[in-house]
């Protein structure tokens, strides 16, 4: 089968074995998976020595081609997935920071998603998988898990669904994909939303999604932008007593000073990897039509896989899809 691997520091497509199914899981025919800006952080961060470890694509879409499993999940079915799990039981689990889980760092699928073939063991399927309606994009469910990530971010914000939050404003500092499921996702709370980025064409296809600019005092400020000049933006809109979201990490060591947080009362709540009740709630949200990703990506085929990450680097892009 075809596989993404790096070699050399370069993304390169390779022949590689079809992964075999040992216990309890599945094998997953992939039928596309998206292009992740933590994969692009990967390979911009890779070295000689840890390139064999280097894990390219984890948002899947695929047909389940073989399965052994108590889940009520079926050969021929179309799911999305995600690619972590926590164990539940640990210190990290107990006070819900699941990503900090050792359980949830060291699971992921096999070999990448960016495969014509993966494996997942039962607690992917437990957790993290999910069934595709058959009206479903497959570029549209594909956000299922950085949607979770998204829905984290929001969370730890405060802000809950079954709660009023319409008193309440989010500025998204960062209109790139995430960026914009932020703020899609940030409405489907009812947050009222506005958005910010120093890129004008990124602006413009915002305001496609109805998200718009005005400078104001923010409740909320969620950092999806990956440049650490958006710091003094985020402190000059935040108002007193105020939340900074850090849902992105910059390209250098920048960061608030104590004395701007600690007069202001300001809180900086970082959000790294979302737990099993965000994937649901993600679901939820794209299934129901609540979150908007049409026409947000840009369709590659696995071949050209490496021209999709020059192209995303390059900013020619907002998200590419990667059709298996």
């Amino acid at each position: 089968m075809k596989s993404a691997k790096l070699i050399d520091l370069k993304v390169q497509i390779v022949d590689a074995k079809k992964p075999s199914l040992q216990g309890r899981g599945a094998i997953i025919k992939v039928l596309g998976c998206g292009l992740c800006g933590s994969d692009i952080v990967k390979i911009k961060h890779a070295t000689k020595e840890n390139e064999a470890k280097v894990i390219l694509g984890h948002e899947v879409v695929g047909e389940i081609v073989e399965i052994n499993s108590d889940t009520d999940f079926k050969v021929g079915e179309i799911v999305a997935l995600g690619h972590h799990y926590p164990c539940f039981s640990c210190d990290y689990c107990r006070i819900g920071a699941y990503s900090m889980c050792k359980t949830f760092k060291n699971s992921n699928i096999s070999p990448c998603g960016f495969s014509e073939f993966i494996r997942v063991d039962e607690n992917h399927l437990k957790y993290t998988v999910f069934p595709v309606p058959k009206d479903m994009d497959y570029a549209q469910i594909a956000f299922l898990e950085p949607l979770a990530c998204v829905v984290r971010a929001i969370r730890r914000a405060g802000y809950e669904l079954d709660k009023d939050n319409s008193k309440s404003n989010s500025l998204v500092l960062g209109l790139g994909s995430i960026g914009l499921i932020t703020a899609e996702a940030l409405k489907a709370f009812g947050v009222r939303t506005f958005g910010f980025d120093i890129n004008t064409q990124r602006e413009e296809f915002a305001k496609k999604f109805g998200v718009t600019y005005k400078k104001d005092s923010y409740d909320t400020i969620f950092m999806t932008s990956g440049s650490s000049k958006a710091i003094p933006t985020a402190l000059e809109h935040v108002r007193d007593g105020g939340k900074i979201i850090v849902f992105s990490s910059v390209e250098n060591d920048d960061g608030y000073r104590n004395n701007d947080l600690y007069y202001r009362e300001i809180s900086v709540i970082p959000s790294y990897s979302p737990s099993p009740e965000d994937y649901k709630i993600s679901y939820e949200l794209l299934v129901e039509n609540k979150v908007n990703t049409k026409d947000v990506s840009t369709i590659y085929t696995l071949d050209n896989l490496p021209s999709a990450i020059e192209d995303n680097i390059c900013g020619k892009i907002f998200k590419a899809y990667i059709k298996i």
